[in-house]
């Protein structure tokens, strides 16, 4: 059995840590650098970036916070946010990060996925998808849909069908946000993130929802996900990094525990 992934994930607006609930009420809580650090201390496997107004600010990714990320962590990171072209993902690979997460960028211009993958590899292309439920219809069977730009345009896509295009793109990997279940604590979403799993080849994280340990481990059996995002388990000190590894492994889901 593969281990499991551990990924906090830090939101950052105007170069500050941020989070929100259902991608609404955003405050600041802290310095997103300072707080990478920390994490990868305790021993996180990798760490999630996002400008999460970027791309609604029509405007470029952070590339001094990735700068100064890269020489303070030395855990695998991605960064994501305002990612439109193959010059945008080279400039944050070239400032430190490993892999660069498309989303809005991605559905307006599904060849940036193609197009990364053949520049730098699809092990370094993550497809951010960010999902809202919604009644089942002729054009979103699943009753998934996807949405951009932070939160704010609903794009009348079918999510399973966009995971699957991703994949066959070049994605090399899947970060599968709900909406309904973001910043909650209340659990992932489970029916969600199996459904993508299930129709895709490559690792999916499962975003939004981690309120407690047994949501992780939900996750990564129930949901057949990879790994695990978190943010406000361990952003407001509920939990530690070790703790959730500690709690996994005691019901039987491989952790690492050092590099």
């Amino acid at each position: 059995m593969l281990c499991k992934r551990i990924i906090p994930c830090l939101d950052v607006r105007n170069g500050k840590l941020t989070k929100g609930i259902k991608f609404e009420g955003n405050v600041d809580i802290g310095d997103p650098v300072e707080t990478a650090k920390k994490y990868y201390e305790e021993g996180a496997d990798e760490i999630v970036f996002y400008d999460i107004t970027a791309s609604s600010e029509k405007r470029g990714i952070f590339i001094d916070v990735v700068e100064r990320v890269a020489s303070e962590i030395f855990i695998p990171f991605s960064v994501g946010g305002g990612i439109n072209s193959v010059e945008d993902m080279r400039a944050v690979l070239v400032a430190g990060a490993e892999k660069v997460s498309v989303n809005s960028g991605a559905v307006k211009n599904p060849d940036i996925i193609s197009q990364g993958a053949a520049a730098f590899g699809s092990q370094c292309i993550v497809l951010g998808m960010d999902v809202k439920r919604v009644e089942k219809s002729e054009d979103i069977p699943s009753g998934f849909e996807v949405v951009i730009n932070g939160g704010r345009k609903y794009m009348g896509m079918d999510a399973i069908e966009w995971a699957k295009t991703g994949e066959a793109l070049g994605a090399g990997e899947i970060c599968l946000n709900s909406i309904d279940a973001d910043g909650t604590k209340d659990g992932y979403d489970i029916e969600l993130t199996k459904l993508v799993a299930e129709n895709v080849r490559i690792p999916v994280i499962a975003s939004g929802g981690a309120g407690h340990p047994d949501h992780m481990v939900e996750a990564v059996t129930e949901g057949r996900a990879t790994a695990a995002l978190i943010a406000s388990i361990v952003h407001y000190g509920e939990y530690t990094i070790p703790d959730l590894k500690k709690h996994m492994s005691s019901k039987g889901v491989r952790t690492r525990n050092t590099w």
